[in-house]
């Protein structure tokens, strides 16, 4: 087959999800466990479905559960073809796989990709293809950044090989159809065939065959362990949130937002007028809500619910919710008053829980989004700064718990988190600070209207003056 025969081959994406999980101790297959509002192999279907490589996705699913995941999808991916039960071990899992696969197709490219790797990037997607333009089988691997040693029965080291020469494996793994079913049919019953990977039953059972080496990604990690949950959770929170490539145009944000109503508390000043300017900009109907401008105290949640009820009675629907509104005292804890300490769990979190109540059967009717505020200094608490930075941490766990809470409805739930921003509460706090070192309202807004026209839920996104790796150490 020629090169030119090769790329025009439908491709299909295997999703690998026959396992039970049972190292997660959690008692759910580990595909169906939840991470930033939905499952994980929900995550890794978007990365599959959104490819422009993909044709068809083919998910191999744990037999007991795939009923459950058939609800789950729904209709959501058109790419999807009708759900497989995987078998009892991996191998079992492929082997069922190219059964349903060689009834489609004569020859295709197949890329086998693990349910439980989320983090799927385009470009190593578009690696595996375009190597099948030239090889049989491709493996997608990164460098190691460990020694590895080799030891023997009795755990001596035997050997210590070349780590120049070492590579760690990754998903997918990519093959012609006809090529890897060739290397199962010649397995046959083997029970000593490999059970962790696919390229290892075509280096043993289809001798010279050359398997391509593509670069993978460090962060296309393999949730196996419950640390694995908690890091893929944190690489959720760092994730940055931009609309798709070349649409941060008018008319993108005007199809998001033209007769959509948008309700802000904390809107008078700061943050909140920012997005209300933008929005209102953009053809959405802005309702900001204040202390200041309109008497409404989030503290209140007689006044949040009558004010969410007043707009829905005025338009008709509520889409979007923001609650920027937030106070900082500064001083030891030991030296604030209980009015003060009261004041500030109030405006910095039960506000938010109010809101959130008399949101709910608002953004149910609408399928909208609730958008909170937390700050940088979530992530590690602060002398001086302790009901503060405690507080934003608790709007972290209330924006996950909630996107749980809400995902049958159809809600979405999630939190900005910016950098030191020039706000009025800041200069009032740490008066006037060079301009370069703060970010602007505005720009925090921009990215605060692109999580609303995203389909994100449970998810913390940074904004940040450069992009950098780590949450920042300064409050916001």
């Amino acid at each position: 087959m020629t090169v030119a025969q090769r790329r025009v081959l439908p491709v299909v994406a295997v999703v690998l999800a026959g396992g039970a999980g049972t190292r997660v101790g959690l008692g759910l297959p580990k595909q169906l466990l939840k991470i930033a509002g939905r499952t994980i192999i929900e995550h890794t279907l978007d990365a599959l479905h959104r490819s422009t490589e993909i044709d068809e996705i083919l998910v191999a699913m744990t037999p007991a559960f795939i009923d459950r995941l058939d609800a789950l999808l729904g209709a959501r991916y058109p790419k999807l073809l009708p759900l497989v039960a995987g078998g009892a071990s991996r191998n079992d899992s492929t082997k069922r796989a190219i059964a349903a696969l060689t009834t489609r197709h004569t020859e295709c490219k197949v890329l086998f990709h693990d349910a439980v790797r989320p983090f799927l990037d385009e470009q190593t997607v578009t690696n595996c293809v375009r190597a099948l333009d030239h090889a049989v089988a491709v493996d997608v691997v990164i460098e190691s950044a460990d020694t590895i040693v080799i030891v023997d029965d009795d755990d001596f080291l035997t050997d210590i090989p070349d780590r120049a020469m070492l590579r760690r494996g990754q998903t997918p793994q990519g093959f012609l159809l006809s090529t890897i079913a060739a290397a199962y049919r010649c397995a046959g019953a083997d029970e000593h065939a490999p059970a962790t990977d696919d390229c290892s039953v075509v280096l043993k059972y289809l001798p010279g065959t050359a398997v391509k080496a593509v670069r993978g990604a460090e962060h296309n990690m393999k949730i196996t362990h419950p640390l694995d949950m908690v890091i893929a959770d944190r690489l959720f929170q760092l994730r940055s949130v931009l609309p798709p490539e070349g649409a941060r145009q008018t008319a993108y944000y005007e199809a998001g937002l033209k007769g959509k109503t948008v309700v802000i508390f904390g809107g008078s000043y700061g943050i909140g007028s920012e997005i209300a300017r933008l929005a209102r900009g953009y053809g959405a109907d802005v309702f900001p809500f204040s202390r200041s401008d309109t008497e409404t105290d989030v503290r209140d949640p007689y006044g949040v619910d009558q004010a969410l009820r007043g707009v829905h009675h005025q338009t008709g629907r509520v889409d979007y919710v923001v609650n920027t509104a937030g106070i900082l005292t500064r001083g030891p804890l030991a030296e604030m008053s209980v009015r003060s300490i009261e004041e500030q769990v109030a405006v910095n979190y039960l506000a938010s829980v109010y809101i959130a109540r008399a949101g709910l059967p608002h953004l149910r009717d609408a399928k909208g989004q609730l958008l909170l505020f937390t700050s940088s200094s979530y992530t590690r608490g602060r002398a001086e700064y302790s009901l503060y930075s405690s507080s934003k941490a608790a709007i972290v766990n209330l924006t996950q718990a909630l996107a749980d809470e809400w995902s049958d409805l159809q809600v979405r739930v999630n939190c900005v988190n910016p950098e030191r921003t020039r706000t009025p509460m800041r200069i009032r706090n740490f008066g006037e600070e060079p301009e370069e070192s703060l970010l602007a309202p505005e720009t925090v807004a921009i990215s605060a209207v692109d999580v609303l026209l995203s389909d994100f839920t449970g998810q913390v996104v940074d904004v940040r003056r450069t992009p950098r790796h780590e949450v920042g150490t300064e409050v916001s």
